[in-house]
């Protein structure tokens, strides 16, 4: 925001000093530094440094990924397709690639509409306010990752066959779809409200190109490979591709005519406002159950916990990359991975926050009649329903083979024996509490690097213990440890709780001082 010489400045001087602040090109570079300065001058940017760190590191990681797959995607697509060429083949995909990239943006991508409150009382034009809000994801250089892939699959695969004309309009069409999909993606989210109806809608219309092409009724992959042959290789018609972006645009600009004030977007809320239900049924197993039924009505009423809920559903979607994959189904340690992931999603996502997210209220429930007993056993059996709800979503995958579903079931075992423990133990010593209301799915606010550390050894572990027997060839021994651990943990439930109930014990004061503090 401006500063305070600044304010008195235009306050005490005439029009003239106002309409030059205002001037819409110096307000847009106002605004857009404003944007840059805040990144770094937050109070939680420098708290959470190791956090940014770590997932600097990860960007970097995902990125050289990219670089690679990018280089070798020609020579992959030769060997997959070798009656077509590379070029033409990734063309086919693009429409697909937009679609799916679409769906990740819709679940991943921030709404910013409440930033703008600090400059509504300031003389700025609406249009300009909208404008910035608009163009202001597309600054984010995170969108631009896709770039990483697209630059040298450019370069290896296009500029041999087809010159830099073509390479280089390739990109321009690549970027204006990025622009398409960030700008397209907060609409239908705004539109939408619900993010699970919206998710559903946009698997239809995913899965029915899928089923015409699988029927070979339609082919949309025929039809992308026209439309992006043509926009590649014809000089000039690339410029058509920014289309959409601009559609998308002014379809975002129309919008926000009719819903520019936050009233607007709670008076909506409420009226798809739904009760959540009082879970009566858990109220028969006693108290247990009753504050199982408090925390899934705080699952279910809340924007950070829902859209948790959502990623934890989208994860259930990761064996897709391997299972398929021949390479993946003859590597021990990457099907024991997928498998500890996949069935252990919803512990993995909500496991180590499941104390935090009561910290709001947490001095509370310390001043009611629950004891640590009953609290942390609550919070086990809850674990528990999301691991084996987790299982039980990911039994299609049995489809791929016996061998799946025989690591699925040591993973099975080893989650609700093994890591939900672990879990418990790591929201134990987690004294940041997490802020409900907060929906942005990248929101790292109550994150810090133990709850990074605490998910290493629980994947860690297993994979390199398959590992080193499978150096004997010995993988099934491996395995057969493995479930054993987690049956012991298993049969050994009480006293592994009354460990996690006397460390509770011990943290309840520094909890309670933790969760009191605001980041």
């Amino acid at each position: 925001m401006f500063d305070d010489s600044k304010r008195a400045f235009i306050a005490i001087n005439d029009d003239k000093e106002i309409k030059k602040l205002i001037y819409p090109r110096r307000m847009y570079k106002t605004l857009f530094k404003h944007y840059r300065l805040k990144s770094y001058r937050s109070p939680g940017y420098y708290k959470n440094l190791v956090v940014n760190i770590f997932m600097g590191l990860t960007v970097l990681y995902f990125v050289v990924i990219l670089v690679i797959m990018g280089i070798m995607l020609p020579g992959l697509l030769r060997e997959i397709a070798p009656q077509q060429d590379s070029t033409a083949a990734f063309n086919g995909m693009m429409i697909y690639a937009v679609i799916a990239l679409l769906m990740i943006r819709y679940l991943m991508q921030p709404l910013s509409a409440l930033e703008l409150e600090n400059y509504r009382i300031l003389p700025i034009k609406r249009e300009t306010l909208v404008n910035y809000l608009l163009l202001k994801p597309l600054l984010n250089p995170l969108n631009y990752v896709t770039l990483c892939f697209a630059i040298p699959f450019a370069v290896t695969g296009i500029y041999p066959a087809y010159g830099t004309g073509c390479a280089f309009r390739f990109l321009l069409i690549v970027i204006f779809l990025i622009w398409f999909n960030t700008l397209l993606a907060p609409l239908l989210k705004r539109k939408f409200n619900n993010i699970f109806a919206g998710t559903i809608i946009l698997l239809t219309i995913t899965g029915v190109p899928a089923g015409l092409e699988y029927f070979k009724i339609f082919s949309l992959f025929q039809l992308s490979q026209h439309i992006f042959d043509f926009l590649t290789r014809t000089p000039f018609t690339w410029i058509s591709a920014l289309l959409p972006s601009a559609l998308a645009f002014f379809l975002n600009k129309r919008y926000f005519a009719k819903n520019y004030y936050p009233e607007n977007f709670d008076r909506k809320a409420k009226k798809k406002e739904t009760d959540t239900g009082r879970f009566t049924f858990m109220e028969r197993f006693g108290k247990i159950g009753e504050i199982i039924s408090l925390e899934m009505r705080l699952v279910l009423r809340h924007k950070r916990t829902k859209r948790m809920l959502y990623t934890a559903l989208f994860f259930l979607l990761y064996g897709l990359l391997f299972y398929p994959n021949a390479t993946y189904n003859n590597s021990h340690e990457w099907l024991l991975f997928v498998a500890i992931f996949v069935t252990g999603t919803g512990m993995l996502i909500f496991g180590q926050w499941i104390i935090s997210w009561d910290g709001s209220y947490f001095d509370f429930l310390m001043t009611r009649d629950i004891d640590s007993h009953t609290y942390i056993r609550a919070n086990y059996f809850l674990l528990l329903a999301l691991s084996i709800a987790s299982f039980i979503a990911t039994t299609p995958y049995f489809l791929f083979g016996k061998q799946i579903i025989i690591y699925h079931l040591v993973a099975f075992v080893y989650n609700i024996g093994v890591n939900i423990y672990a879990y418990l133990l790591g929201a134990v010593f987690n004294t940041k509490r997490i802020e409900l209301a907060g929906g942005s799915p990248m929101n790292m606010q109550g994150v810090s690097y133990k709850n990074f550390v605490v998910m290493i050894p629980l994947l860690v572990i297993p994979v390199t213990l398959i590992n080193l027997f499978n150096l004997f060839s010995a993988a099934h021994a491996a395995l057969i440890i493995i479930a054993v651990m987690g049956l012991a943990g298993i049969l050994f439930r009480e006293p592994l709780l009354n460990m996690v109930e006397q460390q509770f014990l011990r943290r309840k004061y520094a909890l309670c001082t933790g969760f009191r503090k605001k980041e």
